[in-house]
Parts: C-alpha cells; sequence; structure tokens
C-alpha cells in the first residue's frame, strides 16, 4: 500500500499538511526502510556545529528534533500495535514540548541519537511487517481523531520529512 491509498477519513485534518512529503513511490514498508536511511545521512551531513544551534529563542536544536522524531515514532508505533490488536480504548495526545524538555537530548551525541533512532525504526519495521492487510485498517482513536494503523506508519514517515524540510529551510 502506498500513500495515494490513504482515504481522508483515516487521520486527522491536520496531518494533511505532512503527508505530501511522503514518496509515493515506496510502499509504507518500503517508505520506513528507506526514509531513515535518508534522515540519517542527511543529519551526518550537516556541520558538527550545527547540531546543538537554535535558529530562535525557545526553538529546539537539532538534536532535540532528532530525540523529538524518536519519541513521536513510539508513540505512534504504540498506537498501532494498540489498534492493530483491537483495543479500541482512547488513547489521549501527549505534550511534546515537555517530552523534548525532559530528554535531555542535548547531552547526548548525535552518535548516540541517531544510533537509538535507526533501532526504534529496525522494530518499528518490524511491527509493521508483523501486520496483515486487515491489520493495517483497523482504527482506533488518538488525541480525539480517529485514525487506521496504516495511517500511523506514513504518518512516521511524514513527521520526519516535515522536520527535515525545516532543517533544511531554518537551520542550514
Amino acid at each position: 500500500m502506498r500513500v495515494s491509498q490513504l482515504q481522508i477519513d483515516e487521520y486527522a485534518p491536520y496531518y494533511n499538511a505532512y503527508l505530501p512529503n511522503v514518496d509515493d513511490t515506496w510502499t509504507l514498508v518500503e517508505g520506513l526502510e528507506v526514509s531513515v536511511h535518508e534522515f540519517i545521512k542527511f543529519v551526518q551531513d550537516i556541520p558538527m556545529g550545527k547540531h546543538d544551534y537554535r535558529y530562535a529563542e525557545g526553538k529546539w536544536t537539532i538534536k532535540e528534533i532528532i530525540q523529538h522524531l524518536i519519541d513521536v515514532e513510539r508513540v505512534f508505533s504504540y498506537r498501532a500495535m494498540r489498534f492493530s490488536r483491537g483495543d479500541s480504548t482512547e488513547l489521549v495526545g501527549f505534550d511534546e514540548n515537555s517530552y523534548v524538555d525532559n530528554a535531555h537530548a542535548n547531552d547526548r551525541s548525535l552518535q548516540s541519537l541517531l544510533t537509538e533512532m535507526s533501532a526504534l525504526r529496525h522494530a518499528t519495521l518490524l511491527l509493521f511487517k508483523s501486520f496483515t492487510q486487515d491489520d493495517l485498517v483497523k482504527r482506533g482513536v488518538a488525541s480525539g481523531h480517529i485514525v487506521t494503523v496504516r495511517a500511523l506508519g506514513f504518518l512516521i514517515i511524514a513527521h520526519q520529512k516535515h522536520h527535515t524540510k525545516i532543517f533544511q529551510e531554518r537551520y542550514l
């Protein structure tokens, strides 16, 4: 399945700005695999002095954004697992700013963040490869909106692509 096959009722409307960034060439699993390699290569090419840079007061550093991507991928994967297993419990949102404030990303090396991201993506890939076609279209409610398992997978990619664009526009 490709991102163009998602229906508008499979995710919250505010993700309409994110999903066009996903390459429709790839299936969901291919996109998860390709996008993490592209991202890691992209980040490794950023000059070393930039990883702790903030383009404005109160904005996150590149390291903090990488940690944010890790945290969001964990949350979205957890949601996908819950919904795929038939858990109909509505899942609340999370405070991304609190997560970043308490993650201590700037105290970590860039390599440790990228290693964690790579390991997490491997786990995410194994999870999504385990889903049947029926699992992928199961729905749940997260942050007050209906979302499908497959949409959550594409949103992991879309969210990463969104932040890559922000790096390019505001940090480099």
